[in-house]
This record gives C-alpha cells, sequence and structure tokens, in this order.
C-alpha cells in the first residue's frame, strides 16, 4: 500500500480553521442586522403542547443526610434533577429520608432562552456616536420584545427554583419564604462583596511581575476582611475603623482593575467562589429543612409532660376508671365517629368542635383509638372532663388487635398517611408548581369493621380536623351501593400512577380520594369484603421495613376502595392548612370542617399563625396539667 503524502493533508487540516472563522464573521455581520429587522426569535420554542398534567410524588419533605461528592456536590439548580425514575416521580411515605416506590409522571424541565444572560462587553454590537434621531417602530417593537423575553426567562427561572425547591425540600419552601429575613447589615454584605473581587483577581495579579507590591498589599487587605468578618456577623459588631479599610480595598480593587490581567482566569475564580458560595447555601438549606421536619414530626415536650402526668394521675385515682356502658355506645340511634389518635389535644379538639357544632351532642358516641403508650392517659382526660354529654370511648387498639384479631399481623396503631404530590401543567410550563398534601387511609382503619361489628355506620375523623357546621346530615345520605364517602381530588387520576400501583386493574379515569371527614357503611364494607381484598393486595407488595410499609397505603387504599367512593360535596372539607399560606379567610370561617393535613399542624410552633385560632378556640383550656405541663400551643 502507498503512504499518502503528508502536505496535502496538512493543508485540509488547517482549511477547516479557516472556513470556521469565515463563518464566524458572517454571522456577527447577520445577527445585527437581523435583530434590527425584527427578525430575531423571541421567547420559547415548544415541540408539542399537550393538555394533560403531568405529576411527581417525591418524599414528604426529604432531607438528604449525607452530601452529594464530587461533581453532585456543585450542582446547579438549572441542572436535570438526579433522582432515579423511569417515567415517574418517587413517593415517600410521611417519614422522611427512604425511597420507597416509584410515581406517575415525568419532570417537565424549563428551557432557558439561550442569549437572554450575556453581559460580556465583547459581546455587545459597539455603538458610534451618531445625530440623535428618533427610534423607529421597528427597533420600539424589538426592544420591546427582548424586555418581555427577558422578563419571561426571568419568571422561568423562578419557577424552576421553586419546583426545584419543593420538590425536594416540600412545604419548607413555603415555610422559609414566609420566614425569610431580609438581610439589613449593609456594611457586612459590602465586605464581602470586596472580598470576592479581591480573591478573584489576587491569582492573577501575583503573576504579573513588577507588581509584589500591589499583590502584598491585596494580600493584606483580605486577610484584614477574613479577620473582620469572622468575628463580626451584624454591623453593629464591626470596628470602628472598618471605614477606613473599605476605602484601602477599594483603592486596592481599582488597582488591580488596571493592570492588564487574563480575563479568564479572574472569571474562573469568580466562578470558583460562586460554587462554593452556592455549595455552602445549600449546606444550610439542607440544616434549615432537617431541623424544619424534626419539629414538624417531632411532639412537643409539654405534650409528653402532660401525657405522662395523665397516665400517673390515672393510676393514683383508679375510681375515676368509669366508661359509658357498652349498650349506651352501641345504640343505632346514636352517631357514631371514630378517631385514631396518639395526641391528647388534638382528639379533644376535634371531639369538642364537634359536639360544640351539633344540635344534639347528647346523641353523639366517640369511638378514640390509640396505642399502648397513650391508652391511660387519653382514658383519664376524657374521664375528668365531660363533653355536653357525649359518649366517649377509649380503646388500646393494640391490645384489641392481640387479643380478638390474631390473623392481623400488623399490631401497631397507624395514623392517616399524608403524601406530598407536586403537580403541574405541561400546557403552560411557566405556570407555578402546585403542592398539595394527600392523607388516606393507614392499615389500622381497615380494621375497624372488625372492632366495631355492632355498628352499621361510622364517620372516621383525622384528628388534625376542626368541626366547625352540624355534621348529622351525613347520616341521611343514601350512598347506595358505595362503602366509602369521601372527598375527592381529581387534579389527579389513577392512569398518572401505573408505577405506583403495579399491575393490579384499575380505572385510570378514577380520581384520588381523601380522608379527613369520611362516611363508612360498614355494612357495604363487610358486604364488599373491603378488608379481605386489601389483605390480598398486601400479598403484592413488599415491605423491607416500617417505612415501605407505611409507604404501601397509599396503593392499598386507592385500590381496595376502587368504585366503591361516594363523592361528598366539596364544600364539606377545607383541606391545607397545614400548608397553604393562601387560603382566604371568610372561606375558611364558612366552611363545615377545617383539615390541617401538611406539616404545619395548629398545635406545633410551626403551624401557620392565622389558621391556628379556629383550633384554639375548641381547645380546653384551664386544666391544671396543662398549666403544670406548660402547654400552650
Amino acid at each position: 500500500m502507498k503512504a499518502q503524502p503528508l502536505l496535502p493533508a496538512a493543508l485540509k487540516r488547517r482549511r477547516g480553521p479557516r472556513v470556521a472563522v469565515l463563518a464566524l464573521v458572517l454571522c456577527s455581520l447577520l445577527v445585527p442586522l437581523a435583530f434590527l429587522f425584527d427578525r430575531a426569535p423571541s421567547g420559547y420554542v415548544t415541540t408539542e403542547e399537550r393538555h394533560r398534567q403531568e405529576v411527581v410524588l417525591p418524599s414528604l419533605d426529604h432531607v438528604e443526610k449525607r452530601r452529594r461528592s464530587g461533581a453532585d456536590s456543585g450542582e446547579r439548580q438549572d441542572a436535570p434533577e438526579k433522582i432515579p425514575r423511569s417515567s415517574a416521580g418517587t413517593i415517600h411515605q410521611r417519614t422522611p429520608e427512604k425511597n420507597i416506590s416509584k410515581g406517575s409522571a415525568g419532570v417537565v424541565r424549563q428551557h432557558k432562552q439561550i442569549g437572554s444572560n450575556t453581559t460580556r462587553d465583547d459581546a455587545k454590537p459597539k455603538v458610534f456616536a451618531a445625530p440623535k434621531v428618533e427610534p423607529s417602530a421597528d427597533v420600539t417593537d424589538s426592544t420591546k420584545v427582548a424586555r418581555d423575553t427577558n422578563q419571561e426567562g426571568e419568571k422561568a427561572d423562578e419557577v424552576e427554583k421553586a419546583k426545584s425547591c419543593q420538590l425536594e425540600f416540600g412545604s419548607y419552601c413555603l415555610w422559609s419564604i414566609e420566614h425569610k429575613e431580609i438581610m439589613k447589615d449593609y456594611i457586612v454584605k459590602r465586605l464581602k462583596d470586596q472580598l470576592f473581587v479581591a480573591r478573584s483577581y489576587y491569582p492573577s495579579i501575583a503573576k504579573i511581575q513588577g507588581q509584589e507590591a500591589l499583590t502584598q498589599e491585596m494580600k493584606q487587605n483580605i486577610q484584614d476582611h477574613e479577620r473582620i468578618l469572622s468575628a463580626s456577623s451584624v454591623d453593629a459588631d464591626l470596628p470602628s475603623f472598618i471605614n477606613k479599610r473599605m476605602k484601602q480595598m477599594e483603592r486596592t480593587i481599582a488597582r488591580a482593575k488596571s493592570c492588564t490581567v487574563d480575563c479568564k482566569n479572574v472569571d474562573r475564580k469568580l466562578r470558583q467562589i460562586l460554587d462554593m458560595t452556592e455549595d455552602e447555601a445549600r449546606f444550610h438549606m439542607k440544616q434549615s429543612a432537617f431541623l424544619y421536619n424534626l419539629g414538624a414530626h417531632t411532639l412537643p415536650k409539654s405534650h409528653h409532660c402532660l401525657s405522662m402526668r395523665l397516665t400517673l394521675e390515672y393510676f393514683k385515682s383508679s375510681s375515676l376508671d368509669s366508661d359509658d356502658s357498652p349498650g349506651k355506645l352501641s345504640r343505632p340511634e346514636y352517631k357514631h365517629y371514630v378517631i385514631l389518635s396518639r395526641n391528647i389535644l388534638a382528639a379533644s379538639v376535634v371531639i369538642n368542635s364537634t359536639v360544640s357544632s351539633c344540635k344534639e351532642p347528647g346523641y353523639l358516641a366517640f369511638h378514640i383509638l390509640t396505642d399502648a403508650q397513650n391508652f391511660y392517659a387519653m382514658k383519664h382526660w376524657f374521664t375528668r372532663i365531660s363533653y355536653k354529654n357525649a359518649a366517649i370511648h377509649v380503646i388500646n387498639y393494640e391490645a384489641i388487635v392481640l387479643e380478638k384479631l390474631p390473623k392481623y399481623t400488623i399490631r401497631q396503631l397507624f395514623l392517616p398517611e399524608e403524601f406530598r404530590v407536586l403537580i403541574r401543567s405541561t400546557k403552560q410550563p411557566t405556570e407555578n408548581t402546585r403542592m398539595k398534601y394527600l392523607s388516606l387511609f393507614s392499615h389500622s382503619h381497615f380494621v375497624i369493621p372488625e372492632i366495631f361489628k355492632y355498628l352499621n355506620k361510622v364517620v372516621v375523623l383525622d384528628d388534625d380536623v376542626v368541626v366547625q357546621r352540624d355534621l348529622s346530615f351525613l347520616w341521611h345520605i343514601d350512598m347506595g351501593d358505595k362503602v366509602n364517602g369521601a372527598a375527592e381530588f381529581c387534579d389527579l387520576k389513577l392512569g398518572e400512577m401505573k408505577n405506583v400501583l403495579g399491575k393490579t386493574a384499575y380505572d385510570p379515569e378514577s380520581c384520588v380520594w381523601m380522608s379527613g371527614v369520611n362516611l363508612i357503611n360498614l355494612d357495604k364494607w363487610r358486604e364488599h369484603n373491603v378488608t379481605e381484598n386489601y389483605l390480598l393486595l398486601m400479598q403484592k407488595f413488599e415491605f423491607k421495613d416500617e417505612l415501605s410499609l407505611r409507604a404501601a397505603a397509599f396503593p392499598l387504599s386507592l385500590l381496595s376502595f376502587q368504585h366503591l367512593i361516594y363523592p361528598l360535596d366539596e364544600k364539606l372539607t377545607l383541606a391545607g392548612l397545614g400548608y397553604d399560606y393562601g387560603i382566604d379567610e371568610e372561606v375558611a370561617r364558612r366552611s363545615a370542617s377545617l383539615h390541617y393535613n401538611g406539616n404545619m399542624k395548629p398545635w406545633l410552633e410551626l403551624g401557620i399563625p392565622d389558621y391556628k385560632k379556629y383550633w384554639k378556640r375548641f381547645l380546653d383550656r384551664g386544666d391544671r396539667f396543662m398549666d403544670e405541663c406548660n402547654v400552650n400551643p
């Protein structure tokens, strides 16, 4: 084989860069002309427009305890989210930190406009002096289009940041916005800005020969700024000579800018400082979100004190141990309510608000299912306090399941489970992401028909509900062949959760329903074998730990009651008081019941202040045990 000559190949390799340079020169001439004649594209390019909504079901206020390493630690907000999913989000149950199963729809990313954030001077066309002429209509329109495009780009960036924050941290983002502190220490902020600029120029100045004095001066000023900022975080702590140091730094930075330096090195250093600052801000944000979740999922110390004091008093005062007679609690003319709770004050508010809103409270019977730890405290509390002659029966759930229902392997009491859902429309990408908290039945709810075999109809109330109207009309509703009367949430359909529901057959157009106030026909429940179907469905899911067990409540609740939901009036319950800051006060006052679903419960310090008044109105005040434990929700 003949060897190819080297000279023609070298000429060919040189011809490529020449063609590229000529193409760049041609583009640099055409682009300004196209802009002046209003030919440049503006806005966003959309390849397709779908009318469906995509839903992400991530962890409930998931907070990673370990930091990402390598390139992941410097990940930008506009980088693709590194969340494992096929075409879906990730579902977690209420306790944070672990993956359970997969959600139902993809994540819609916003596309930034190319060129809208260009700030380099060399990228701007040079303008020479010319006689003052009124701008033409084309130029004015082009400027307006460019301004509108920049505004759309900024809005899209804000939506993208809010979506990313809510996806990872949930309601913490809403809480942090409401409690955001504006930095008032201007001098400290100015010192930090000077320090960043000086650090970016220092490596380049140090490489220039003949600038040893400027290098030493800049190094000294940087050290002085670092020393001052390490000892002062607010303007009031700054030393008296701070103005002199700031002027010295300004002169040093001005001298550094007058030197001929490599702009690439300065730009690279500024980006490194920016990345470090973003990493530090993200680290503190994760810390803050973790503490927020810790406060949201931890019962206050004063509540633990109340429970222990009541338990101790129960064993001291055994003579007060008297329940309502079983005959009174099983009478069919009574209106029976079932509440699952470990929180004494929350359960008392639910009962007090219900009897206060009822015209005939003497015909109400409340059955409280609690765990063994809080059983005696609950029992003593409701024995001491009377709620307008309403019958109250406290039941040790764990004991009754162990003694009378041995076929149920899950003997621990589970409260209603809550799941965070992010919904956004692909038709309008710049529309803000909507976050909702869905509360559903837990595994313990499916034992209710077995515990109350003598009842045929009950109303199940969550312990974060406040009743403001008489609910007696619920017993007059004819649900036909349906089992569960509930509020439906049709923004989310079963067909959008294929990876969550598995291979079980279901109607893709069925709406998701919510717990809170549920009318249950126990006769129809037994007739349709809902509990037996639930136990069969459980065999199709794997449970590695308690976290995965609780997460399984999402698909099991939806599938077990498929085609058995009776939609109640949407005005019956106003949900969202545990995370939504935008609820109108008049709407809340007129609602029949209020549901504090979400992380910001009214008995926590994190609770939304504007909504706490509805809950506190039905709180029993003046009790000596509350005073001793300093209970002040």
